[in-house]
């Protein structure tokens, strides 16, 4: 699953040699703005076909967060 949001995660972070782990933290290690992290929940929404509400967005600090999320939902 983190090699599939690598995949994502490199669209909007526009860096192609990123390598996430799960305690990176969305905002200060990969500089997304609230309009990114929008666009990467529609993204994630489509890719792994869930639907994440706004209070679960709202608990979005590192990328750890993101894949505990999915895993719960698939």
């Amino acid at each position: 699953m983190l090699a599939k949001l690598t995949e994502i995660f490199k669209e909007y972070t526009n860096n192609p040699n990123i390598v996430l782990t799960n305690n990176m933290s969305i905002v200060k290690d990969l500089n997304l703005n609230s309009l990114d992290l929008v666009n990467l929940v529609v993204t994630i929404e489509d890719t792994f076909d869930i639907e994440i509400n706004d209070d679960a967005i709202k608990n979005f600090k590192v990328v750890g967060d993101v894949v505990s999320y999915i895993e719960q939902e698939q």
